[in-house]
């Protein structure tokens, strides 16, 4: 093993290193027509934004966290030949384009330098700005395009940077999307964590691949459902996102590798307000959690290798059960779960806002918006010490801290 093996062993241990997301094209191509299309509730002001966004990452560096930023990240992968082969393979699909216009747009992608072929490819690109520069391919897919249709369409969900791909201990998933608007993020990450010299060069170390990306469609999920909890236990949300096969699927893979003990299933309700797990419920030490007050209990299965190889062993337990399901999997007597005690409205809107979201950098310290006042001082209340960061904008993307950074190296609790 080299000196620096990438491996997330907890929700709450020292964060290390984090990849995050700063928005950019993608998010301007965000309209009040299109946004349901690709998952957004609100337009946002794209450079107050950006501007939230690099205090976010400038309060993780300041705490001696390393951020990598995902546009690099990808930009430097797209300078190899086989990653940038793999991605452009996967977006230029003949079932995408036609039989026409395919080779003719992989070729002008595959023409551009680096940086502008990755703005592109998170940012979109539309049929006007493609004819600006380059000759329309013969190709009746391409003729009956509107001039503002979207040759590539943006993806400002990589915003996000939780859900595409995921570590768990001592490897990553790179997920299943479940709408068609986030499925390309899935090969932007295969590109880098397989190609990338910071996870393929001698310092990376060895580290598992717990999914391959979009190939294991239709058993979805996301990293905003996956909760690391320590201890060699996973809790994960079945949601409107994350399949139960998924689940059964990553836990076979981690057991079998010996990487993970238990998982925790948590069966939640199938909608857009409980979108993930992060969303209702996250850890903020070894033992506490943040839980949303209309979350409830609910239905949930502790998954354990079964007597032989390729066996699972399911328990299932009542709604009242669910803390202490959790609780036994960390091998705990109980758990700490801290709810604001507010109106219903209050706890609706502070749900909105990801008053759950929140992401810790070490054990009894945490990142928050600063709009979420109630929870924050809720958490502070009990000893816990909340970092705010402004949200006014980046928050109406429905994500939080959590949401929007995907650790690659964290310790223990």
């Amino acid at each position: 093993m080299g000196g620096m093996t990438f491996h997330v062993d907890s929700e709450t241990g020292r964060l290390r290193r984090v990849i995050l997301h700063r928005p950019g094209l993608e998010l301007k191509r965000l309209t009040p027509t299109n946004k349901d299309d690709l998952l957004f509730d609100d337009v946002l002001w794209v450079r107050r934004a950006q501007q939230e966004h690099d205090v976010f990452a400038g309060v993780l560096r300041d705490r001696g966290v390393r951020v990598h930023l995902f546009g690099d990240l990808l930009a430097e992968s797209l300078e190899i030949p086989a990653a940038r082969a793999l991605v452009l393979d996967r977006v230029f699909d003949e079932r995408e384009y036609g039989p026409l216009a395919t080779d003719a747009l992989r070729e002008v992608f595959d023409g551009l330098p680096t940086g502008e072929l990755a703005e592109a490819l998170v940012g979109g690109m539309t049929k006007r700005e493609y004819l600006e520069r380059h000759p329309e391919p013969v190709s009746v897919r391409f003729h009956v395009m509107e001039p503002d249709d979207f040759v590539l369409h943006p993806l400002p969900n990589h915003l996000f940077a939780r859900d595409a791909s995921a570590w768990v201990y001592d490897g990553v998933a790179i997920n299943a999307m479940r709408w068609q608007a986030r499925r390309r993020e899935s090969v932007h990450f295969e590109a880098v964590y397989g190609h990338h010299p910071l996870f393929r060069g001698a310092e990376a170390g060895a580290f598992h691949t717990w999914s391959e990306g979009q190939g294991e469609h239709p058993s979805t999920i996301e990293g905003g459902d996956v909760l690391v909890i320590g201890n060699g236990a996973v809790l994960v949300g079945m949601s409107e996102r994350t399949t139960p096969q998924a689940v059964e699927l990553l836990a076979r893979r981690l057991f079998a590798a010996g990487s993970a003990r238990v998982i925790v299933a948590v069966d939640l309700p199938k909608r857009r307000a409980f979108m993930h797990l992060d969303t209702v419920l996250t850890m903020v030490d070894g033992e506490t959690f943040t839980q949303y007050a209309g979350l409830g209990m609910l239905r949930s299965y502790t998954i354990e290798p079964g007597s032989w190889e390729r066996e699972l062993k399911v328990t299932d337990h009542p709604p009242e059960h669910m803390h202490r399901a959790i609780a036994a999997a960390l091998g705990l007597g109980r758990i700490r779960v801290l709810t604001p005690v507010q109106d219903v409205r209050s706890a609706e809107r502070e749900q909105w806002d990801d008053g759950c979201n929140v992401l810790a950098v070490e054990p009894g310290v945490v990142l928050a918006y600063e709009r979420t006042v109630t929870a924050n001082t809720h958490l502070r209340e009990h000893g816990f010490e909340v970092i705010e960061v402004p949200g006014s904008e980046l928050g109406r993307g429905r994500g939080g801290p959590r949401c929007m950074s995907c650790p690659v190296e964290r310790d223990p609790a």
